[in-house]
């Protein structure tokens, strides 16, 4: 279900994607820099060896906890003060961190790290602002252009953290962090000049328009979007978590492990370039099949070895998967409400994948550091293999 909204000028339309993609270029970065220095940071500073990936697990729990507070805070405010806020969340998590590793405080990384998943939880409306003020059949091309802005954030957010590492001797990373604040607060700079069409807030003491959340959830389309959204990112996520970690404890150097995270991050984005398209051509449901396919792929990849090729294939696979399986997710959910529903569905539905992907992200520290890094690939299996059979069930009926 989707009901005709509030249609923008064609030049603010194509502003607002330009600004929302550039701001996902460098929210972006800000993830890769938690992405690639997270788990090796906790591992010098956690208690217990088991604790190494907590602080990537903390980043998903605070994306989790925020997207709901956010998504209340979008629906009576307007998307752009969850904006502002998210920026300021991000701005904040560079600072503390730089705080955590001058006090080589393990508790602060993670406070840190919260906040930067409260940042991540906003940046992942961007691909649904997109959307607002457009033409129902352009919106998957708008969806998939913004998210093309992270290829940027690919080559920014590994590099910064490979020419900042060192910055400030003796304090590794601190520099890296500091770098990381500024570029949110840049972010809030880019973010302010959105113009997006107006929402009626909800009035006190009345119900909230559109459907209940409970008839939309029953939806066999909305189940399966939110089933193929959740296990594209939550496969993704917990490999790319364990992935530095298990390049470091096979002896690669950082910078290898930075190039492995930058070309996965590229491969995540660079085909939102023609996402969007092909979405548009054959459906939503096909692309997102070949998203898992492709990650299924990844994980055979993986498998083969632990050269630092094997390493950095798998990771080039499993970004262009998680692209395909995520954007045709988040395409069918456009398809599953109503205007006035957006903001409501739409977190929902995002709440939901990432408090999964906490879960996923949890464990995926305790299984690399007790069974190896082929435990991780062989984990990954099932949850694909329900995606995929959820997808020929409801291609069928």
């Amino acid at each position: 279900m989707n009901s005709p909204s509030q249609t923008l000028p064609v030049s603010v339309q194509q502003g607002n994607i330009w600004r929302l993609a550039i701001a996902q270029a460098l929210a972006g970065a800000n993830a890769i820099v938690i992405f690639a220095t997270a788990a090796i940071l906790g591992s010098m500073l956690a208690p217990l060896p088991v604790l190494a990936t907590l602080p990537v697990t903390i980043f998903v729990v605070g994306m989790a906890a925020c997207i709901w507070p956010m998504g209340v805070l979008a629906r009576y405010y307007g998307r752009k003060a969850a904006f502002m806020a998210g920026t300021l969340c991000g701005t904040l998590a560079g600072l503390i961190a730089v705080l955590a590793v001058m006090q080589t405080s393990f508790w602060l990384l993670c406070l840190s790290t919260f906040l930067g998943g409260a940042y991540a939880a906003v940046v992942l409306s961007f691909r649904f602002a997109a959307a607002d003020g457009v033409a129902p059949e352009r919106k998957a091309r708008a969806l998939s252009l913004v998210m093309a802005g992270g290829v940027a954030a690919g080559v920014i957010g590994p590099q910064l953290v490979t020419f900042t590492m060192n910055l400030w001797p003796g304090h590794t990373f601190a520099g890296t962090f500091l770098i990381q604040a500024l570029v949110a607060m840049l972010s809030a700079l880019v973010l302010a000049g959105v113009q997006l069409p107006a929402t009626p807030a909800p009035v006190a003491g009345q119900t909230a328009a559109g459907r209940p959340l409970s008839e939309v959830i029953r939806q066999p389309l909305f189940i399966t979007a939110v089933i193929c959204g959740a296990v594209a990112y939550t496969v993704m996520n917990f490999v790319m978590t364990a992935a530095p970690l298990a390049m470091h404890f096979c002896g690669y150097p950082q910078s290898s492990s930075n190039l492995g995270i930058q070309w996965h991050v590229i491969a995540m984005y660079a085909p939102s370039f023609f996402t969007g398209r092909l979405i548009e051509r054959w459906g939503a449901m096909p692309v997102s099949m070949a998203g898992l396919l492709l990650t299924l792929g990844s994980i055979g990849v993986g498998l083969m070895g632990i050269e630092i090729m094997h390493f950095w294939a798998m990771l080039v696979l499993l970004g262009v998967g998680w692209n395909f399986g995520f954007l045709g997710a988040s395409a069918l959910v456009l398809q599953c409400h109503s205007a006035e529903e957006k903001n409501r569905v739409q977190s929902l539905n995002d709440f939901i994948i990432f408090g999964l992907m906490a879960i996923g992200s949890l464990s995926s520290g305790g299984v690399l550091t007790a069974w190896g890094w082929n435990a991780v690939l062989w984990a990954s299996l099932a949850p694909l293999l329900l995606a995929v059979l959820v997808l020929l069930r409801v291609r069928k009926g």
